[in-house]
C-alpha cells in the first residue's frame, strides 16, 4: 500500500475530477470557466500543454504548468523548447524540494526538448516568480526588461527576466518580444503579469 507521505505528481491536464484545478490554481479564488482561461487551454492543450499538481500527504501543495513555446503563456520562442508559465509551492509545504521535483518531472517528461524557458521577476510585490527563487531551480537569466505597472505601486519599477535551461549542447538561447510582454499575460487570474480584460493596450511601462 502506497504511503501517503510519499509525494506524488499527477498530470492533470486530461483529469476531469481536478477540472477545477485547470482554472483556479492552487490560489484562493472560486472556480468559474472564465473566457481567456478556457480560449488560452482549449487551443494550448491538443498542441502540447500540461499541468500537473504534487499532493502531499493527500493535500495539493504544488502545481506546475508548461506547454510548448508556441502555445505558451508568454511571447517566447524557441526551436524545441517548452516553456513554464508557472510553478508554485504552497508555503506550508516548504522544505521538502517539492519545487525541484515538479522541475525534474517536467524534464523528464519532455525528455526530447532542447531547452527550457520561463519568465522571473525582480522588485515585484508579488511573492511569486522571484528570480532568486527561478535561479535555484537552475534556469539562467539571458536577457531583462524594466517596467512599471501602469495602475499599481505608482512609482515602483521591477525587473522581468527571461530564463532558461538548456538541455542538449546543441539548443539555442530562446528569445522574446518585449513589447508584446508589456501588454500583460490573460492565460491567469492569479498571474504577477495579469491584465484586466477591461483593460486595453500595454499595462506595463518601459524604463
Amino acid at each position: 500500500m502506497e504511503s501517503k507521505l510519499q509525494p506524488k505528481i499527477i498530470d492533470i491536464t486530461h483529469n476531469s475530477k481536478y477540472e477545477k484545478y485547470l482554472y483556479r490554481c492552487l490560489a484562493p479564488m472560486p472556480f468559474r470557466k472564465y473566457a481567456n482561461r478556457q480560449k488560452y487551454l482549449e487551443n494550448a492543450i491538443p498542441k502540447g500543454f500540461h499541468k500537473k499538481l504534487l499532493i502531499f500527504n493527500g493535500d495539493i501543495v504544488g502545481q506546475i504548468e508548461y506547454a510548448p513555446a508556441k502555445v505558451s503563456g508568454y511571447p517566447i520562442t524557441g526551436d524545441n523548447t517548452i516553456v513554464m508559465n508557472c510553478i508554485w509551492v504552497l508555503r506550508r509545504a516548504k522544505g521538502h524540494n517539492f519545487g525541484r521535483k515538479l522541475l525534474e518531472d517536467m524534464i523528464k517528461s519532455e525528455k526530447e526538448a532542447a531547452a527550457f524557458a520561463t519568465i522571473a521577476l525582480e522588485n515585484h510585490w508579488s511573492p511569486w516568480f522571484q528570480k532568486s527563487q527561478i535561479e535555484r531551480l537552475g534556469f539562467k537569466p539571458i536577457d531583462s526588461i524594466k517596467v512599471a505597472h501602469k495602475t499599481k505601486h505608482e512609482g515602483q519599477t521591477f525587473s522581468i527576466h527571461l530564463m532558461w535551461i538548456s538541455n542538449n549542447e546543441n539548443a539555442k538561447p530562446p528569445t522574446w518580444e518585449k513589447q508584446k510582454l508589456l501588454e500583460g499575460e490573460n492565460f491567469c487570474l492569479a498571474h504577477p503579469l495579469y491584465r484586466p480584460q477591461t483593460w486595453k493596450g500595454k499595462i506595463f511601462e518601459a524604463k
